[in-house]
């Protein structure tokens, strides 16, 4: 029989509740059934997806297939797809996949035209047409900065083809440090902003325009390019035209890099990797909109997100990089998934139960001795993803690229199994949930493959908690008191006037 999204919902909070060693000790083919590697096409590199260490069944994950079915899943990501509107708070669709060239074809066509016209500018760049340019100073905020940090931190460790400094906060420290590090006549700005008046990004590109001239530059616009969805207003800025970047109104910030949001990117690591990356994240797509059930591989990591929130009662999820490369991934989740699905209704309106946990984590083994006492003896219930490569990032000696990994292993391990002990003081209780991947090599189409991976699991989350994930009101009320401070004449609580006469502020 057809459920109903809260009947599926009952039925699944009905389940037993085996320890992790009971549900091994149970089913010796547990790992076979639990763990997929994913490996498209022709690609040498592939992923180990490994979600044994959590409590998944094989009847949890049917129970969540029903879910799925009563939340219309496969309905709701056809229309994502086909450029639908999947935003209804904000009338728009959400076509990021259609950057990468999965999606409605008019969209794809018009992402193709557009990316040509930004590989045309990154060659010109790198063959030396705006002269010699050793430095790119990026400012943006949001998704215009976490996702261009986050790729250019993890392919450019090999040697840059132009040395990237992406800079976000307005706390003016972050860019005189950039400024520190570039050659103000070898340096060009990209100034990323949807609607070229976001004002921390407007303010840091002032400030960038002002360090240039103030250097010698005789003509800083000239080193400017804008990567924006409202390039009329980057040409009353003074950009131009030849070095703006449009990209489509239906691109959220987060979703952005695949854009020329990502022209930074290219900047540094060249096209071809820039493609591979947009490749491995097709890729992804593909896989994503093509596979039903547990099989897809978002969706599958959802099921185990979401069993964790409704019917466990987590309220955070750890994710912890065993790769220097990705030390910025825990930062970049944190907004793709506390921003869009971090609701307190649902898409009708109604009260919402339980939507994002909260995203947090570091880096291995750091980590391990810091926040990992919390962990395994901590009351809190915190499910944890590990992400690995099995191919160093480093020419060091292996043993570097070993201990790196067993520790990786070792924690997952130790984690579900725990320790008794007669001491209070040095007893582990075990049963804690981990799920790793594993990536064969860290290269540019994995690491797309990687982060459209967790754009897809965020969306299938928002599907089952029937929330929108597409809209992000809850990041403007700040600002608008902030305007509102700017502009003065306003009264506020006692604590905030407070604050702002000792800081001498409005």
């Amino acid at each position: 029989m057809t459920l109903t999204r809260d009947e599926a919902w009952k039925k699944l909070a009905l389940h037993p509740d085996p320890t992790l060693e009971e549900l091994f000790a149970e089913d010796g083919d547990r790992v076979d059934k639990l763990s997929v590697r994913w490996q498209p096409g022709e690609v040498a590199a592939g992923i180990l997806f490994d979600w044994s260490k959590t409590h998944l069944t094989d009847d949890l994950l049917g129970d969540f297939e029903a879910l799925a079915e009563a939340s219309d899943f496969a309905a709701m990501r056809d229309r994502m797809f086909a450029g639908e509107v999947v935003n209804p708070t904000e009338g728009r669709a959400a076509e990021h996949s259609a950057l990468r060239g999965v999606g409605q074809d008019a969209s794809v066509e018009e992402a193709d035209a557009l990316r040509e016209r930004m590989k045309l500018l990154v060659e010109a760049m790198h063959e030396g047409a705006f002269g010699e340019v050793k430095h790119l100073i990026h400012v943006g905020i949001g998704g215009s900065a976490l996702g261009p940090a986050l790729a250019v931190d993890a392919l450019a460790r090999d040697g840059r083809e132009v040395d990237v400094h992406v800079v976000s906060n307005v706390d003016g420290v972050a860019l005189e440090e950039a400024f520190s590090k570039c050659d103000p006549a070898t340096t060009f700005v990209a100034v990323a902003s949807k609607t070229f008046t976001t004002i921390e990004t407007m303010t840091n590109a002032q400030s960038a325009l002002k360090w240039l001239a103030d250097s010698g530059v005789s003509d800083p616009t000239g080193r400017v390019v804008a990567l924006t969805a409202a390039p009329e207003k980057a040409v009353e800025w003074g950009v131009d035209e030849t070095r703006i970047l449009p990209f489509a109104e239906s691109v959220g910030g987060r979703y952005s890099m695949w854009s020329s949001i990502g022209f930074p990117i290219a900047a540094a690591v060249g096209w071809s990797d820039f493609q591979a990356m947009l490749d491995g994240a097709a890729a992804m797509d593909r896989h994503f909109r093509d596979t039903d059930g547990r099989g897809n591989l978002p969706l599958r990591a959802a099921f185990a997100d979401m069993f964790y929130l409704r019917i466990k009662g987590a309220q955070t999820r750890a994710v912890f990089a065993y790769d220097e490369r990705l030390r910025l991934l825990p930062d970049y989740l944190q907004q793709l998934e506390m921003e869009s699905n971090g609701k307190s209704v649902t898409v009708d309106g109604n009260p919402a139960g339980p939507t994002a946990p909260i995203t947090w984590g570091g880096v291995g083994t750091d980590a391990q001795h810091a926040v990992f006492q919390l962990l395994h003896q901590g009351t809190h219930l915190v499910p944890v993803d590990f992400i690995a490569s099995v191919e160093p990032g480093d020419m060091l000696d292996a043993a570097h690229h070993h201990i790196l990994l067993m520790n990786c292993f070792a924690q997952g391990a130790a984690l579900m199994a725990g320790k008794e002990s007669d001491d209070p003081h040095r007893n582990y209780p075990g049963n804690r949930p981990s799920a790793t991947i594993l990536c064969d090599d860290l290269d540019a189409f994995t690491f797309g493959a990687l982060v459209a991976f967790h754009e897809h699991r965020t969306f299938a989350s928002a599907v089952l908690l029937d929330i929108n994930p597409f809209d992000q009101f809850g990041v403007e009320l700040g600002k608008e008191i902030a305007k509102k401070i700017e502009k003065g004449g306003e009264r506020f609580d006692a604590s905030t006037e407070a604050l702002l006469k000792a800081a001498g502020v409005g």
